[in-house]
């Protein structure tokens, strides 16, 4: 069977999925839905990739919703402030595939949260799968099972008392390592950076080049950062010790509303990949 569904998401959540550091996907309520569908990226009329609906948990507190910020990738400030206070369901993503070039579809009047896919779109799709994708039936569910609609379950149907734990807590850092956090400032924002210096030697000395890119690091590490796409570079390591493309930090520091005296906080997520997140004053200092 063909996929002929797809989920409408927009920035910078869709980058993340795509960029496989977000697997789930916060709706304000639960779906019966379960297997493959197609990612719309909000905006384009375009299907960029697909994904499988493998679970669907019970809402999350404030708290948990802040502990879980490894799946959905929603910063605290967000959580926060109630702005995202009705996306607290999880819808969790596996086996998630980007097409190499996106497939249009139509969209029809009247479509709030699955889009039933034109025909051409379909087969687009179907045709944008075989060339980048094989559906190994002992690894991952087959495409013949594409997306097969099931009674909501009776755990789903009634009120839960608590949200079902879907991951441990413990493996919901996927791993990462702290590496440290840099407190920022006003001459920071005016100048779309942030200073390394007292972390740089907790990154690989490979990485770390001279003061201009004709003495850049002989590696670059990728830095996800919040945005639709992660970005590359080495760190001026001489003077400056900062990353050396810093063009995507005025966009960083847009999308979290940063202010003086915010932190940001840097893990590691893998060899070379690093995650950038913002951490508000209020939350630094202990305030509420």
């Amino acid at each position: 069977m063909r996929i002929n569904k797809g989920l409408i998401i927009a920035d910078p959540w869709i980058g993340y999925i795509l960029g496989g550091t977000k697997d789930w996907e916060m709706r304000s309520s639960a779906t019966s839905h379960r297997g493959w569908f197609g990612l719309i990226r909000k905006g384009t009329g375009a299907v960029y990739g697909v994904a499988r609906l493998i679970d669907v948990g019970g809402p999350l507190s404030p708290a948990e919703m802040t502990a879980a910020y490894a799946h959905h990738r929603i910063p605290d400030h967000m959580i926060r402030s109630g702005e995202v206070a009705k996306w607290n369901t999880p819808w969790v993503l596996a086996d998630v595939r980007v097409l190499s070039c996106p497939v249009s579809y139509k969209h029809k009047s009247g479509a709030v949260t699955w889009v039933e896919l034109d025909q051409a779109a379909t087969e687009g799709l179907a045709s944008a799968l075989r060339g980048i994708i094989s559906f190994d039936s002992k690894a991952i569910d087959p495409l013949s099972e594409a997306f097969v609609e099931k009674p909501q379950s009776k755990a789903l149907s009634q009120p839960l008392a608590e949200p079902r734990k879907l991951i441990p807590p413990v493996a919901m850092s996927f791993g990462s390592h702290w590496i440290g956090k840099i407190e920022i400032n006003e001459a920071n924002l005016r100048n779309n950076h942030f200073y390394l210096r007292p972390l740089i030697n907790r990154f690989p000395a490979d990485v770390i080049g001279g003061s201009n890119k004709s003495s850049a690091a002989r590696k670059e590490v990728t830095i996800d950062w919040g945005g639709p796409e992660s970005v590359q570079t080495d760190i001026d390591g001489k003077d400056k010790k900062f990353f050396r493309a810093r063009g995507w930090i005025g966009a960083f520091y847009k999308l979290n509303s940063a202010q003086a005296g915010d932190v940001v906080v840097i893990e590691e997520t893998a060899r070379y990949r690093y995650r950038v997140r913002l951490q508000k004053a209020d939350v630094v200092g202990g305030r509420s």
